[in-house]
């Protein structure tokens, strides 16, 4: 004859039952409304790139449309706090190659960029790429650092925006070459790349997914890609280290992000989603972006490490360069 303490746990099995079952069959969490991408740059960069190249994909896996929405300015920081303000519900997300860099440049944030926000996936990355206008006579690196340093002051940079990846990817060119130049911000890695391609300026290091394509027409000229190897997406591009600047290696990555409240399985949701875009579309993110994909970014976790890496090594960078964050 069962125990009383037997029957008890027996009934209080009988009781949890249900609920056991109801968890183990309940579906995984999925959109109700289309999931808004938002892009804290002007169309036409490599963050814009990568979001079309990857919401498709995506949506399908979620069975609700992915919109990518432009909320350009303050160098990601207007896109940035938008999504950092939004219901967190799992339908606003960010991607945001600038996401790390900002803080190492602007003192005070109207947000947190490590705890208002919870990563999902990392898109990728790409180094970026010494630019200049086909006008410009030089045709190597040196020759560009050798043609700035005998007239300091007399050429322009461009950059994608205060804090953005471009900028400090210039502002690394800058100091380790002993240039003295003007910096122009623009609204985005796109209006910086048609600035350089009409001439407003002279030399950009912006991004190879939003320079790619004019390097490959023509209305660029790539003088070095800011990596140790030559990159694959442009494999008759020097290195930095080739071009006689060793120190000028810089890369982008993009985070894909959402506000830090939302649930647990909506994030889980959304990282395998989106994560099986990038891989499924990871040899035109390459091809039309120059941007690699990397594993071992599966967790919240790897993608936060990431970002607050990211935070002190540009952070570093720029005091180097004696850069210090404007107020």
């Amino acid at each position: 004859m069962p125990h009383r303490r037997e029957i008890l746990a027996a009934a209080a099995a009988a009781a949890l039952a249900p609920t056991l079952a109801r968890a183990q069959t309940s579906p995984a969490w999925r959109p109700t409304q289309p999931v808004r991408l938002i892009v804290p740059f002007a169309p036409g960069g490599s963050n814009d790139v990568v979001a079309r190249l990857i919401a498709e994909p995506a949506a399908a896996a979620l069975g609700q449309p992915v919109v990518i929405e432009s909320r350009a300015g303050a160098g990601s920081m207007i896109g940035a706090e938008h999504v950092a303000r939004a219901a967190p519900d799992g339908h606003t997300v960010l991607i945001n190659s600038a996401h790390a860099t900002v803080p190492a440049i602007v003192a005070r944030m109207p947000y947190d960029p490590v705890n208002d926000f919870v990563g999902f996936a990392v898109a990728g990355f790409s180094p970026h790429t010494v630019v200049v206008n086909p006008r410009l006579q030089v045709r190597t690196l040196g020759e560009l650092v050798a043609l700035i340093q005998a007239n300091p002051g007399r050429y322009n940079f461009a950059s994608a925006g205060l804090g953005s990846g471009v900028h400090v990817a210039g502002e690394l060119m800058i100091s380790l070459a002993n240039l003295k130049v003007e910096v122009v911000h623009y609204r985005g890695g796109g209006p910086s790349v048609a600035a350089l391609v009409a001439g407003e300026v002279d030399f950009g290091v912006p991004t190879m997914a939003s320079s790619i394509g004019q390097i490959r027409q023509g209305g660029l000229r790539a003088l070095a890609v800011a990596a140790a190897e030559r990159s694959p997406a442009l494999p008759d591009v020097p290195s930095a280290v080739e071009a006689g600047l060793p120190g000028l290696i810089h890369e982008e990555f993009f985070p894909m992000l959402a506000p830090a409240a939302t649930p647990p399985a909506a994030v889980a949701a959304l990282g395998a989603a989106f994560r099986k875009a990038i891989q499924e579309r990871a040899d035109r993110i390459l091809e039309l972006a120059g941007v690699s994909v990397r594993p071992g970014y599966e967790t919240s976790e790897q993608v936060m490490a990431l970002v607050r890496e990211g935070v002190e090594r540009y952070t570093k960078i720029l005091r180097d360069a004696g850069v210090e964050p404007q107020q």
